[in-house]
């Protein structure tokens, strides 16, 4: 099956770590257009949600580590795997913090990392893949929720946080052997862009930044969690201005923070990457997550303000709700999100 073209406007997507013909096929049959898959990574898990099927076949997940770089075959092979099935692998969603941990504190092993970040990036551009999603996040040393199933709808669950049920947090956190100044932590951050945007300009890729989840907190355990506001975003892209540096625009995160998310969308423009369309009920310090039609933010708003900016993208799944019966990737629950998504999008396109 030849893959799917890649109209002008906005598609929808999905994210996944397993790539397995029978996932494929469940996106493909929802009307899923573009996949982005989330690396196998030993040791770093690459984010917190829910995912099942493993399997032992190389074509079925990606591997990525300082010392285990994907070839560009190896990328190829994966790339041709998914358009069998009538997708477009669009980029890996997430560097994780086994790839980017070091560089963030200045540690030593900071240039094994960004070499390791840079030659990724060649691959990706020489493999004919061109977005790379990352977020710049102590995943691991600090908690992303508090809890993992909050009764929402009908008895459905979803994760939430909620500040007064934080365990106590070291300081510093984890490995950290000490704590971090903001300005400390957004100098290594510049140092970062300054080394691996020319590659990624020169190989045709796009880096595309997360904010920080929970946001809102300027440190937690001592660490700075730079990207919790819309100002450090700007502060962020204005810090090595390059077209090959843009946002994952994560509706949920900016929710969380009582941010108006369609002017959001506007502020932004032509910076987005791709975007999260997900919502919770709540702002921090607490916050569930729930399903798109009855979170903070109107979601009609928020995709007619993406079609107004003339965003050119994919919108992605993110976390989402368990249902009952469902299986622990919740294909049940993303089925309805895809349906959902899909009709905003069509709506959006012929109002």
């Amino acid at each position: 099956m030849a893959p799917t073209s890649t109209p002008d406007g906005i598609r929808f997507g999905f994210r996944t770590r397993w790539l397995s013909d029978e996932r494929l096929r469940f996106m493909r049959q929802v009307g899923a257009e573009e996949v982005f898959v989330d690396v196998i990574a030993p040791g770093h898990e690459a984010d917190a949600y829910a995912d099942d099927l493993a399997s032992d076949r190389d074509v079925e997940h990606l591997r990525l580590a300082p010392d285990d770089v994907p070839s560009v075959d190896r990328l190829e092979t994966l790339k041709a795997h998914v358009e069998g099935t009538g997708l477009r692998l669009a980029g890996i969603h997430s560097l994780h913090f086994g790839m980017y941990g070091d560089i963030m504190f200045d540690r030593a092993g900071k240039e094994q990392q960004l070499e390791a970040i840079g030659t990724l990036i060649d691959r990706l551009g020489a493999a004919g893949i061109d977005t790379l999603g990352y977020q710049w996040n102590p995943r691991g040393l600090v908690p992303m929720r508090t809890a993992t199933a909050v009764p929402v709808r009908g008895g459905a669950t979803a994760t939430a946080f909620d500040e007064a049920d934080l365990d106590p947090i070291e300081t510093p956190p984890g490995d950290l052997e000490r704590t971090y100044t903001a300005e400390e932590c957004w100098e290594y951050y510049e140092g970062f862009l300054e080394r691996v945007l020319p590659r990624a300009e020169d190989a045709g890729v796009r880096l595309a930044l997360h904010p920080a989840d929970p946001p809102v907190y300027e440190e937690l355990g001592g660490v700075p969690r730079l990207f919790g506001t819309r100002e450090s975003f700007d502060r962020a892209l204005a810090a090595v201005p390059s077209d090959a540096h843009g946002l994952k625009l994560c509706l949920g995160c900016f929710s969380e923070m009582g941010e108006d998310v369609p002017d959001v969308i506007c502020h932004f423009g032509d910076d987005l990457v791709f975007v999260h369309f997900r919502d919770v009920i709540g702002t921090v310090p607490a916050f569930t997550e729930t399903f798109l039609d009855e979170g903070n933010f109107d979601e009609f708003a928020a995709m007619e303000a993406l079609h107004d900016v003339g965003f050119d993208g994919p919108v992605l799944l993110d976390h989402v709700p368990e249902l009952a019966g469902d299986t622990e990737w919740r294909h049940r629950s993303r089925a309805y999100g895809a349906g959902y998504l899909r009709c905003l999008v069509n709506w959006t396109e012929r109002r």
